[in-house]
């Protein structure tokens, strides 16, 4: 059966500017270029705060040192249970490109056992890959008994990078937003916790952490074409994301929607979510304390009109 046709373009909630020299986006009439080692005042200034990001300051150092090691210990429980009672755990972290995923896997995994700890990062389909059934490249990654996966990017690729960069089609798309939700159930049939994380970051802040990829020899590996591309699609990456959650988040799988313009926030709020969902010998919910609901929703209408 042909797929469904896809639905008209949603209204454009993102404050992105048009391109402007050499392609980039301009603010304030002064042009954002990635390759300028000079980050544009403007877009320092708005970083933090861009997106509707409600906080003016970022976590004192001091605290979030405090908070991360006390999570990381009850973590580390969590993963003792899970190797103990042959849990399996599959943790999704998708966003938008400079959100945080990497950092906030980092802090999941930093004393977890490599042994059972793996992060999955794909990179673009071989020949024989685009072939297939598309999820059965994801697929072949589940974990096993005592196991927990942490996939840095998932299938929701199709629902975000492929289609804004048209790498597929928008009947691919549609096609793949039907099937998702039918694909998650197999694996919570089968025995699977899922957990699904989408952290958003705003616009200048996406900017200035792209900047500092570009411009920091520690960090230049991580730019790509895409990176560069996405400067200019901040609305289109917008209007993929809120047809995505619109779609996929479901009673069974939902997603968890974190703002990503404070770091040190992100990755709390995600640990003590991940911890609140489980209960394992040992646990100390006064450690864990309570989500921050400025930073971490439940429902799809965290993000969506969000810029």
């Amino acid at each position: 059966m042909a797929a469904p046709a896809a639905p008209p373009p949603a209204a454009d909630t993102a404050t992105a500017p048009k391109a402007n020299g050499n392609g980039k986006p301009a603010k304030n009439g002064k042009p954002f270029v990635l390759d300028d080692p000079i980050l544009p005042k403007a877009v320092s200034e708005k970083a933090l705060g861009s997106g509707g990001y409600p906080y003016d300051k970022t976590m004192p150092d001091g605290d979030y040192e405090t908070a991360i090691e006390a999570l990381q210990i009850e973590l580390v429980k969590l993963q003792q249970w899970t190797i103990a009672a042959g849990e399996r755990i599959v943790i999704v972290f998708e966003g938008r490109d400079a959100a945080g995923k990497g950092g906030t896997i980092g802090a999941f995994r930093e004393y977890m056992s490599p042994r059972r700890t793996r992060v999955v990062a794909l990179p673009k389909p071989t020949e024989t890959e685009a072939g297939q059934w598309y999820f059965q490249r994801y697929a072949v990654h589940m974990p096993t008994r005592g196991e927990i996966v942490m996939f840095d990017r998932s299938w929701y690729n199709r629902a975000g990078v492929e289609r804004v960069m048209n790498f597929c089609t928008p009947e691919q798309t549609e096609q793949f937003l039907k099937e998702a939700p039918r694909f998650e159930d197999m694996l919570i049939d089968e025995g699977l916790h899922l957990v699904k994380f989408f952290i958003d970051v705003g616009y200048e802040m996406q900017l200035k952490r792209f900047h500092e990829r570009r411009h920091n020899p520690l960090k230049v590996w991580k730019v790509s074409p895409i990176d560069y591309a996405a400067i200019e699609k901040y609305a289109d990456y917008t209007r993929a994301r809120d047809r995505m959650l619109e779609t996929t988040h479901t009673d069974h799988a939902p997603w968890t929607l974190l703002l990503g313009n404070d770091k040190k926030r992100l990755r709390l709020n995600a640990l003590r979510h991940l911890l609140g969902l489980f209960d394992y010998p040992g646990k100390d919910r006064s450690v864990i304390g309570d989500i921050d609901p400025k930073v971490l929703g439940r429902e799809p209408g965290f993000l969506t009109g969000r810029p």
